[in-house]
C-alpha cells in the first residue's frame, strides 16, 4: 500500500532529524575523546617505567636558550625542575625572598639580553613575585617566572597553597599559560621565551602543575586508588583518573625542538627614517634623550655608543642608557634638562616617555619638532593628545634607529656653540654641588660630601645598583656609571627593595667587576636579610647606606604640608653589625672619623675583593640638596 503524498515530505523531516542528532552526538563523543587525549594516546605510548620527569624538559629548554641561572626559593611544587637545572649546569641560586629571585632575573635579562629566569612555588610563593613581576612589566624586562601549581585535577578543589594563579598574572605579563601534559612543556617554554624578547620586551609567566613535572611512578601512586573499583561508578572514576594520568604522560619523552624560535623586533620605516634625517639636518639646536630601550638588543652598546658619537648630537641619558657614553664624554649633558629641552629647536625621544619624568610632556617646547621612537606605540603616544604633539612618531627599535640616523648624516655637523652651552650650564650646576658639599651639617656627615668621594673611589668598570629615596636621588646627580649597563636603578615604578636582587643577578653575571650598591636606609631593610644568600653564595658585593633615621624623601614634603613626621621616623641602626650576624663584613662612617671617608670606601673594596660581602653604614645628615623634589 502507498504511503499518502503528504507523508512523504514528513518522514524526510523525521529523517533528517535523526541524522542531525546523530552526527551531533558522535561529533560530541569525538570531541570528549579528543579531550581526553584518546586519539593521541593511540599513536604515542606512555613510558610507564621511566624515571624521567618533567623538570628535566624545563630544563633541557633553559640550556638551549642559554640559560646559565635560575633564581628561586625552593618549595616542593617545583624541585624537580631545581634539581634538573643543576644536573645540566645551570646555576641554582636561592634567595631569602621571592621577591628578591624575580629582581635578579630582571638584573641578569638587563644586563646579559637575555631572558631572566625565576622559579617559585605555588599560591604565596607566586604572591611574593607581584611586585617584582610588575616592576619588570615597566621596565620592559623580558623575565620568565616559572610557577608551580596543585595538580591538573586538584585545582579549585581545596588542594594546598592552590589559588587561581592565571587571573593574578594576566594583566602583569605579556604571555600567561598553564601546562596541562608533560609533552606540552618544551613548546610553551619556547614560545613563553620569544613572547618576552620579542616586539616591547616584558615578563611571561608559565605555570607547572605539580602532576606534569614529577616522574610516572610518584603521580600514579597519588593520582591512581590501590584499591580495585567497585560498582560502575567506582570502574567509571577509576578508567578516567588512569586515562587523564596516560594522557599527561603519553608523549612525553619523544624528541622536540628545545632551542629559541625566531624574534619579532619591529623597525622603522625608511619613508619615516628619511623624514627624520631631513628634520634634524636642518636643526641649529639638537638635543636627544635616550632612555632604556635604547639598550634592548639586538644593537651591541658599543656600536650604539659609536653612532651618538658620529651623530654629534648632545644627548641626556635615562634609565639603562646611563653610562652609553662614559663617564666624561662632551656630548652627555647632565643637568638642567627642563631647560635644554625648552631651547632646543629639534628634540629625539630615543625610548623616552612623557610620563612624570618628562612631566608628562610639558617640559617640551610647543615650536620644538619632535621626533620620538619606541617599540610600543602606546608608550610612545603617552600624554600626547594634551601637552605636546609629535612631528614624527616612529614605532620601532630604538637602537636601530639611532644608527640609521648616524649613517643617513655622517660628516654633519653642528654649531659647536650649542654644545658649549649646555656644557657650560653643567659646569655651573655642579659647582653648586661642590659649594654645598662644602657646608658642614648640623650633625653626621654630608651625603653630598660622601658621594663626591665615592663618585672618587669607584673603579672604572663598577657597576652601580641603586635603590632609594633621598640619598639615591643625590647620588644620580653626583655618582657617574663609567660605561654602558653600568647602572641599574628599578625604573619608571619606582620601586623601593630592588637592590638585593639586582646586585645579585650582577655580581653572578659579571663576577670579576665590583658591585656597588647605594641604599637609603629605609630601602635597606627589603635587602638586609640577602646579606645571607651573598654569603651562602660566595658574591661579594659593597652596600653603601645612607643612614639618616628616615623616610627624608616623604618627611621634607610631608612636615611643611601637613604639620606632622608620623611614620617618617627611623633610628640610626646599626646595619653593619646587623650585616656581620648574617656572615658580611660591616664598617662605620660616623663624624667621629670623618676625615678617613675615602679610606673606609677602599678598605670595603679590600675586603670585597677578598671575597666578603660589606656593608658600609654611613651616618648622615640633613643637607637642602634635594629640596623641591617629588614624591607622588
Amino acid at each position: 500500500m502507498d504511503l499518502p503524498a503528504v507523508a512523504a515530505p514528513a518522514w524526510s523531516f523525521v529523517s533528517s532529524l535523526l541524522l542531525l542528532a546523530v552526527g551531533t552526538m558522535v561529533a560530541a563523543l569525538l570531541g570528549v575523546a579528543h579531550r581526553l587525549g584518546l586519539f593521541y594516546q593511540l599513536r604515542h605510548k606512555v613510558d610507564k617505567a621511566s624515571v624521567r620527569h618533567g623538570g628535566e624538559n624545563v630544563a633541557a629548554v633553559l640550556r638551549a636558550h642559554s640559560v646559565r641561572f635560575v633564581f628561586t626559593l625552593v618549595g616542593g611544587h617545583i624541585s624537580p625542575l631545581l634539581v634538573a637545572c643543576e644536573k645540566l649546569g645551570i646555576r641554582v641560586v636561592d634567595t631569602r625572598h621571592e621577591v628578591t629571585a624575580v629582581f635578579a632575573a630582571d638584573a641578569v635579562a638587563r644586563l646579559t639580553g637575555t631572558v631572566g629566569v625565576a622559579a617559585v612555588t605555588a599560591g604565596p610563593g607566586l604572591t611574593n613575585t607581584v611586585t617584582a613581576i610588575k616592576n619588570a612589566q615597566m621596565a620592559q624586562s623580558p623575565v620568565l617566572l616559572l610557577g608551580g601549581a596543585a595538580g591538573t585535577l586538584l585545582q579549585n578543589r581545596g588542594a594546598l597553597q592552590a589559588i587561581d594563579q592565571m587571573s593574578l598574572f594576566r594583566p602583569l605579563c605579556k604571555f600567561c599559560a598553564s601546562v596541562r601534559r608533560v609533552r606540552d612543556i618544551v613548546p610553551t617554554l619556547r614560545a613563553a621565551i620569544a613572547t618576552a624578547q620579542s616586539g616591547t620586551p616584558g615578563p611571561v609567566f608559565v605555570e607547572l602543575p605539580v602532576d606534569v613535572l614529577y616522574p610516572y611512578f610518584m603521580v600514579q601512586k597519588e593520582m591512581v586508588p590501590t584499591k580495585p573499583p567497585k560498582g560502575l561508578l567506582g570502574w567509571g572514576v577509576t578508567w578516567y583518573l588512569e586515562n587523564h594520568l596516560a594522557n599527561l604522560f603519553a608523549g612525553a619523552w619523544e624528541p622536540q625542538p628545545e632551542g629559541p624560535l625566531p624574534l619579532d623586533i619591529p623597525q622603522a620605516p625608511p619613508q619615516q627614517v628619511q623624514r627624520c634625517l631631513e628634520i634634524l639636518s636642518r636643526a641649529k639646536r639638537p638635543l636627544m634623550v635616550l632612555g632604556s630601550q635604547a639598550l634592548l638588543p639586538p644593537t651591541p652598546a658599543d656600536k650604539l655608543r659609536a653612532a651618538v658619537e658620529t651623530l654629534g648630537v648632545p644627548c641626556f641619558l635615562g634609565g639603562m642608557a646611563r653610562g652609553l657614553l662614559g663617564r666624561n664624554n662632551p656630548l652627555h649633558i647632565r643637568q638642567n634638562r627642563s631647560a635644554a629641552l625648552k631651547k632646543a629647536d629639534v628634540v629625539i625621544l630615543a625610548g623616552a616617555v612623557c610620563d612624570f619624568r618628562l612631566s608628562y610632556g610639558r617640559v617640551l617646547s610647543r615650536s620644538s619638532k619632535i621626533i620620538i621612537v619606541n617599540r610600543n606605540r602606546k608608550e610612545m603616544l603617552l600624554n600626547s593628545d594634551l601637552f605636546w604633539k609629535p612631528q614624527e612618531a616612529v614605532q620601532g627599535d630604538v637602537a636601530s634607529f639611532v644608527l640609521k640616523l648616524g649613517e643617513g648624516l655622517r660628516g654633519h655637523t653642528w654649531a659647536p656653540d650649542w654644545v658649549e652651552e649646555l656644557q657650560e650650564a653643567d659646569r655651573q650646576k655642579e659647582q653648586t654641588f661642590r659649594e654645598k658639599a662644602a657646608k658642614p651639617t648640623a650633625q653626621h656627615l654630608n651625603p653630598v660630601k660622601v658621594l663626591q668621594l665615592v663618585e672618587e673611589t669607584l673603579p672604572e668598570d663598577a657597576v652601580l645598583v641603586v635603590d632609594g629615596g633621598d640619598f639615591v636621588g643625590t647620588a644620580a646627580h653626583l655618582v657617574r656609571p663609567r660605561g654602558p649597563l653600568r647602572w641599574l636603578d628599578p625604573g619608571a615604578f619606582g620601586t623601593l627593595g630592588v637592590g638585593g636582587g639586582f646586585a645579585l643577578g650582577a655580581k653572578l653575571c659579571w663576577p670579576d667587576t665590583e658591585v656597588w650598591c647605594l641604599f637609603g636606609d629605609g630601602a635597606f631593610g627589603y635587602s638586609l636579610i640577602e646579606f645571607d644568600t651573598f654569603v651562602r653564595h660566595k658574591t661579594p658585593v659593597i652596600a653603601l647606606v645612607g643612614n639618616d633615621a628616615g623616610w627624608t624623601q616623604i618627611s621634607r614634603e610631608q612636615v611643611p604640608s601637613l604639620g606632622s613626621n608620623v611614620a617618617c621616623a627611623l633610628a640610626y641602626t646599626d646595619y653593619h653589625k646587623a650585616a656581620m650576624a648574617l656572615g658580611a663584613r660591616g664598617l662605620l662612617l660616623s663624624r667621629d672619623n670623618e676625615d678617613q671617608v675615602a679610606q673606609v670606601l677602599r678598605e670595603a673594596q679590600q675586603q670585597c675583593q677578598e671575597g666578603h660581602a660589606v656593608v658600609v653604614n654611613i651616618l648622615i645628615g640633613k643637607t637642602d640638596f634635594r629640596d623641591g623634589s617629588i614624591a607622588v
